[in-house]
């Protein structure tokens, strides 16, 4: 059954249930979503119009070759569907330079009319779902990564290739054929990359093999067994070597694999250790890691990171904090590898639970940052979490609404990491019951996992102040009222984010009585002060190279 029907949106109009009865806003200056007017492009490449809305993707077949020698792409990409309604036109998305050479069905090849980045393809009358299957080839667009890119071509420290794909807002369509709207996605997926000898090919899911060509190149095959968003699919080619762990996590053995370049091996086994540690924080606060059946990857790229789905994307140069800062201010963000944490949360957040619409990006960015916090508190206690995310106020500009304009493929402020990672904290406090807390951010994957998530929707109530406020409008709303010494200080720092009708819609069933949720559930320790912290920074500030011990790469990757 497709991932579209499967996956129901989820709309938020329940009131809220704690803060309405503790505050009282003062209104907010209005302000709109993005002002910016959105061209006909936008709408084709953001919007689920008639020519997507009638065909529910099943599975990809993505087979995908990488030249290095040009920085071409070439290969195809079968696509299983089923009808949700009667329809004779599809649109595919693949984007300029790249050119769609056919799209074939039964044999027979289909007509494809060019609509900017879009292909609308007509199917014959009256015919069955049967798959087709989109030719491509050129050179995939370059931008600024890892968000706004599509493949980076660069060299490692010993001049040998290094390719990662990267597309988060550009669109998949930038480097493979698809139908590129985030409200859709395949049950499953195949991928296929095929790279020079001397290079090793990763990218999803699990490892089933490699073939070596005739032609000097090897095909490396992997398969994703659940729904995948379409810029959570990355393959990556280098020089890697392989290291690999097990988690006895909470469904299980969990496999660890991770992808290194060869010379930043030694390197890469000390920083990376932090994976265990944080995958069983996330399990034991945000519920079991999504993706048993496909494992957890690390794979080293050339550009910063990206929360590819079962293969995080990781550039931070094996540094402590982001690239070596301290994004809080505190002390505290240099006491762990910032893109092995705020990454792997996404695996909940942005791939468990996918925002239908990138002007929902903050459902994924918010809860990322406010897990940095959750981390450091099962490292450090709970005073060290919260003295972290208090410290990334000084991040929030207020500069536009967290929410962007829907249906056009365009994301609201960056504020969505820094105030909802706040909102969420100044939530906990409202809930006032770390049991509580707990079991509502493990029953959001319970009640919602694997679905598309929107917080756009009909209805709502005539509170005096609403969650909307906080995602909605750049100004932050302050609130009155002294109900602890944390709410004063929150005050007093313009931070407390007033309203959560919609917030707290999303939680559904799991909060309708504080009583009723996970009084089950035992209290997490919390510790009354930030002393005697320990730095474990791996390693030296960056990878040591030592190009006479360099490790060699297996032809097949090892355990994978």
């Amino acid at each position: 059954m497709g991932h579209t029907i499967r996956k129901q949106s989820v709309g938020w109009t329940v009131a809220c249930l704690a803060t309405h009865l503790l505050y009282q806003a003062e209104p907010a200056a209005a302000q709109g979503r993005d002002a910016a007017v959105p061209t006909h492009a936008d709408s084709v490449r953001g919007a689920d119009n008639p020519n997507r809305s009638w065909w529910d993707v099943t599975f990809y077949d993505l087979h995908v070759r990488v030249n290095p020698a040009d920085s071409s792409f070439a290969g195809w990409n079968r696509i299983s569907y089923r009808t949700v309604q009667p329809g004779q036109t599809m649109q595919l998305d693949l984007q300029a330079p790249l050119e769609l050479d056919s799209v074939v069905q039964d044999g027979k090849r289909l007509d494809a009319r060019h609509d900017g980045d879009a292909y609308l393809v007509t199917l014959p009358r009256g015919g069955a779902a049967a798959p087709i299957t989109a030719y491509y080839h050129g050179h995939p667009g370059r931008g600024r990564p890892p968000r706004t890119s599509g493949v980076v071509w660069a060299q490692d420290s010993l001049g040998a290739p290094w390719i990662a794909t990267t597309d988060q807002l550009v669109g998949a369509s930038v480097w493979w054929p698809l139908k590129d709207f985030a409200g859709d996605e395949p049950d499953s997926q195949r991928i296929a990359v095929t790279v020079p000898d001397s290079l090793v090919g990763v990218s999803n899911g699990r490892f089933r093999g490699s073939v070596r060509n005739a032609d000097g190149s090897t095909t490396y095959e992997w398969f994703v067994s659940g729904p995948i968003n379409s810029y959570g699919v990355a393959v990556n080619a280098g020089r890697y070597a392989h290291f690999a762990d097990t988690l006895q996590g909470e469904s299980g053995p969990l496999t660890l694999d991770f992808w290194a370049l060869a010379p930043h091996l030694d390197t890469a086994r000390v920083v990376w250790a932090q994976a265990k540690p944080m995958l069983s924080c996330f399990e034991h606060w945000l519920g079991p890691y999504p993706w048993y059946a496909d494992g957890y990857k690390l794979i080293e790229a050339p550009y910063l990171g990206m929360e590819h789905q079962s293969g995080i994307a990781y550039g931070n140069k094996f540094l402590p904090g982001y690239l070596g800062r301290d994004l809080s201010g505190t002390g505290l963000g240099l006491e762990w590898d910032y893109i092995v944490i705020h990454e792997s949360a996404h695996e909940w957040f942005g791939n468990r639970i996918t925002a239908e619409d990138v002007a929902d990006n903050w459902l994924h960015e918010s809860f990322a940052n406010y897990s940095e916090s959750l981390f450091l508190e099962c490292q450090y206690g709970k005073a060290a979490g919260e003295t972290y995310v208090r410290g990334t106020r000084a991040l929030i500009k207020n500069d536009a609404p967290i929410v962007g304009t829907f249906g056009v493929n365009a994301e609201g402020s960056g504020d969505k990491y820094y105030k909802g990672g706040n909102m969420l904290n100044t939530l906990r406090q409202v809930i006032g019951n770390d049991s509580t807390w707990r079991a509502i951010l493990r029953g959001l994957g319970e009640r919602f996992g694997h679905q598309i998530a929107r917080s756009s929707g009909a209805g709502g109530n005539d509170s005096a102040f609403t969650f909307d406020q906080a995602i909605e409008q750049a100004r932050l709303t302050r609130i009155g009222g002294a109900v602890d010494n944390y709410a004063n200080a929150f005050t007093k720092n313009a931070a407390l984010i007033g309203g959560c009708e919609k917030f707290f819609a999303l939680f559904s069933d799991l909060i309708q009585a504080r009583e009723k949720v996970g009084l089950a559930v035992a209290e997490h320790a919390q510790q009354p002060a930030v002393q005697g912290l320990v730095a474990h920074h791996a390693g030296e500030p960056g990878p040591h190279v030592d190009a006479g011990n360099v490790q060699q790469i297996a032809h097949v990757p090892p355990g994978a």
